[in-house]
């Protein structure tokens, strides 16, 4: 698979070199494009009807089924290499619009199950999260204006396709998402390590089955004071062994499934 004349881009033809600016994110913002790195990612970018242009080597094109209509630019090693943020690119990267939602459009018809990144600047944790929820069948997460940018290669990677599968919401404000989630109907609940709720008492209370938002602080500062004051509740994760806490991404999957299960359960029975 080649372009007309059969030869491949290099890194400095320039389609590639205009799909490498979008690197920087000033100017992904002001095109609203990003890059998808790898088969996983761009397979559900393709999917989610989302892709702009597709490059890729020969052979990394050929894991891939791509739909009719879809422009594919076959790029060498070094071509790809530019635009990748990693020492051993996948083969593919796909040039994807922007999927971000105003908070509204995320909140109509409400979700049951919300998680709320605050002041979470690790792109890796914050993509693994966003990957937990759609996991654990959210309908939304959102990024508040002190997170790191969903669009941040690492955490685009660490998605592994989840990015496409749900809302996202980037940049609104925390005390503002909490008041428009409250509004929606669900219930907000803060994970903080010294919670004065137990997650297990809320669980046995049947409090985990009515929709909820999951505020999720950073592994090194937790929840800011005002946050954890707007919450409905202040939850923690009960530790039953001897280690000290678990980390952020661990603690998000225990609160995003407890949640999932006691509102299948819910669900099931009525």
């Amino acid at each position: 698979m080649t372009q007309p004349g059969g030869v491949p881009f290099t890194e400095r033809t320039p389609r590639v070199s205009a799909a490498r600016k979008l690197l920087r994110r000033r100017f992904a913002d002001s095109e609203r494009r990003f890059l998808a790195e790898g088969p996983q990612a761009v397979r559900e970018a393709l999917t989610a009807g989302v892709v702009i242009e597709l490059f890729g080597t020969a052979s990394g094109l050929e894991r891939l089924e791509v739909p009719r209509g879809t422009r594919v630019s076959v790029v060498t090693d070094a071509g790809l290499a530019s635009l990748t943020e990693t020492v051993q690119p996948q083969g593919v990267v796909a040039v994807c619009s922007y999927v971000d939602v105003p908070l509204a459009a995320a909140l109509d018809p409400a979700p049951r199950l919300v998680a709320v990144l605050a002041e979470i600047r690790d792109p890796g944790n914050a993509g693994t999260v966003l990957r937990t929820a759609d996991a654990a069948g959210a309908g939304a997460v959102l990024f508040t204006d002190a997170s790191v940018d969903p669009y941040n290669g690492k955490c685009v990677r660490s998605t592994a396709g989840s990015l496409f599968h749900l809302d996202v919401v980037r940049g609104c404000s925390p005390l503002e998402a909490v008041a428009a989630l409250r509004a929606a109907g669900l219930q907000v609940f803060a994970t903080t390590g010294y919670g004065a709720e137990n997650l297990d008492d809320l669980a046995d209370a049947g409090r985990l089955a009515a929709p909820t938002a999951w505020l999720l602080g950073s592994e090194a500062h937790g929840l800011p004071p005002e946050l954890l004051e707007a919450a409905d509740a202040r939850v923690r994760v009960p530790v039953h062994g001897r280690a000290e806490s678990l980390n952020l991404a661990a603690a998000a999957a225990v609160c995003l499934y407890a949640s999932a299960s006691h509102q299948r359960r819910k669900g099931a029975a009525t």
